[in-house]
This record gives C-alpha cells, structure tokens and sequence, in this order.
C-alpha cells in the first residue's frame, strides 16, 4: 500500500513539474480550435482555414503586394483580437491604430507572430490560435487561462514603422 502511495505521490509530482514547463510545446490545458463553438459574428470557418504544423489555423482574406514578412522584420499592423465567444479584448491595446512589432520577438504570442509571417503589405488575416500558442495557462486582463483567441489582422508595412 505504501509503495502504490509513494508512486501516485511521484505522478502527481512528475504531472505538476510537467504542467509548470513553460518550454513545452503544448501549454496544460490546451484546447483544439475545432472543438469549441463560435459567435456567429466571427464567421470563423475551418473548412476554409489552413492548418499550420504547430496547430494554428489562417485563412487569406485578402492577398497584399511587394515583399513576404518574415521572422526579424518590423511590420506594422492593425488588428482586432476576440474570444469565441465575440468578446473583443483588443480594446487592451492600441490595436485599433497601427501598431508596430518585430516578428520573433517576445513582444508577440507565438501564433501572432506565426500568423504574421508570409503576409505582404495590404494583405488581411485570420486567425485562430490555441491557448499553447497564445498565452497558455496564463489569464491576460480579460483574456481569461487556456483561451482560443481570434484574430483579424492587417499588415500595414513592412519595415521601419
């Protein structure tokens, strides 16, 4: 009986160390997009999505012109973010004015900076990204632990804002 204790003591252990590592590829708690119900205003449609090898889910709403971003470059863009549920959180931020951001960098949750990368100046996005490529297990203001966020995103310029 002690020895079943002493092994539910070190997987209870092992699972809370596991659920601490920021490192891992995949947060506790993570939720599959597809699984989970939308507000009807959000128009999300996976069936007209592409699905990235990490999990992220984007559609072209329309294609810009000149160069592709790419990791390390400056862009600046306009965007709104929102819960499946319709709830727009980006009035957190001065998304509604362009802002400017270097993809790769910290400043970006994962699947944004993901997202952003590929898009030519003009181009619109959207985009649906996990909680592991948002901001996990972490509640954000009113952004609340493990959400799937959505986001309609404008690339403005590449380059110095």
């Amino acid at each position: 009986m002690r020895r079943r204790a002493i092994a539910a003591l070190a997987a209870a252990m092992l699972l809370a160390t596991t659920a601490c590592n920021s490192g891992s590829a995949v947060a506790p708690a993570d939720v599959d997009p597809t699984t989970i119900a939308y507000a009807a205003p959000l128009g999300v449609d996976f069936a007209s999505m592409t699905k990235s090898a990490t999990g992220l889910w984007e559609k072209d709403v329309a294609t810009g012109t000149g160069p592709a971003a790419a990791d390390g470059d400056i862009v600046t863009v306009k965007y709104r973010g929102y819960l499946p549920d319709g709830t727009d959180f980006s009035t957190l931020d001065a998304s509604r004015d362009a802002a400017s951001y270097t993809l790769g960098s910290r400043a970006l949750i994962r699947g944004f900076s993901e997202g952003v990368v590929g898009m030519k100046a003009g181009g619109k996005r959207r985009l649906v990204i996990r909680p592991s490529l948002g901001y996990g297990i972490n509640a954000i203001g009113i952004i609340p632990a493990s959400s799937v966020l959505v986001f309609d995103v404008e690339l403005i310029s590449i380059g110095a804002p």
